[in-house]
């Protein structure tokens, strides 16, 4: 079939990729380079974060979780795997999505920080965006999926020529297909130099003032903020100095080293994920895959295997 995926985020190239190596003529379209994407602010820690309906997107976890682990040799694809701990300030059980993980132990009461009562540690990847996104990039050039920058400002522009077209617009698609359930999270996180650390960490007592750092190759990335209904994209320098503080705080390894820069991206998040296929008789098939939320790395290739099977199934229904 001819498809086109309209969104260059990660969502959007990994539908791609995944399209393209099942054999369909696959053409991306986005207003936004992948650099430019919200995708790209993320500090790409998998894990199911602001994500629903729990029973798919535990699945779409494991399977990237799996496709993740499996570039660990690929050190150009920016993927690492690090071990880290979730901190909770109060006894907590397992997580809805424990089965996505291949371990998941408890953090012994003598290896918690001060106020701190109880903590998961797993093992998790960890991506480096920029590395990744580039990767991803040169796959579909590689693999001769047709690239076009531009805005697509309604479904009809994008159906032309082609037998299916792939929504995956994250927050555009508000205006794209008039999807007012979603609703932006601003995240802010400030990146610094590499001090050594090699473990990530986690806290979200606060819901809105998240705690975490997470190591990089040659970076760290210092968050964060879950601020809903908030569009702005200018850096805050406050909220950066807080982050600091508060990262600073619960890992001090990371206090005083250099700031690189920051980064502001808005979460496209949603009482649920959507990915369904939608008829449109001889206008073809459109599949949307959007609403993601803070788990847009972790689910993608779960959601993009998703995506294939819906389309190929379109295939060979003969429609």
């Amino acid at each position: 079939m001819k498809v086109r995926v309209v969104g260059a985020g990660i969502v959007g190239l990994t539908c791609a990729l995944r399209l393209r190596e099942a054999g369909h003529e696959v053409a991306l379209v986005a207003a936004d380079r992948p650099e430019n994407t919200t995708s790209s602010v993320a500090a790409a820690l998998w894990y199911p974060y602001r994500a629903l309906p729990e029973q798919a997107v535990t699945r779409w976890a494991a399977h990237t979780y799996d496709v993740l682990k499996g570039m660990l040799d690929s050190p150009d694809t920016g993927v690492r795997l690090r071990t880290g701990r979730e901190l909770f300030r109060r006894p907590t059980e397992d997580p809805w999505w424990a089965g996505a993980v291949p371990t998941l132990e408890r953090v012994p009461p003598a290896g918690l920080p001060t106020g701190y009562a109880d903590g998961l540690a797993f093992p998790a990847p960890v991506v480096d965006m920029k590395a990744h996104l580039a990767w991803l990039l040169n796959r579909l050039h590689a693999l001769d999926v047709d690239i076009t920058w531009g805005m697509i400002r309604h479904l009809d522009h994008a159906r032309a020529d082609v037998d299916a077209v792939v929504n995956c617009t994250g927050l555009g698609a508000r205006e794209l297909v008039h999807d007012r359930t979603l609703t932006p999270v601003r995240g802010q996180v400030v990146i610094v130099e590499q001090t050594g650390l090699d473990e990530w960490t986690l806290d979200q007592s606060d819901p809105r003032q998240l705690t975490y750092i997470v190591p990089r190759t040659d970076t760290i990335v210092l968050g964060g903020t879950a601020e809903e209904r908030d569009e702005d994209d200018a850096v805050r320098p406050a909220t950066a100095s807080a982050i600091v503080q508060r990262c600073s705080a619960l890992v001090p390894q990371v206090a005083g080293a250099r700031i690189l820069g920051h980064r502001v991206g808005l979460r496209p998040a949603r009482p649920a994920v959507r990915l369904e296929a939608e008829e449109h008789g001889d206008r073809g098939l459109v599949v949307h895959c959007y609403g993601h939320g803070g788990a847009g790395v972790t689910l993608s290739y779960g959601c993009a295997a998703d995506v294939v099977r819906l389309v190929s199934e379109h295939a060979s229904n003969g429609r």
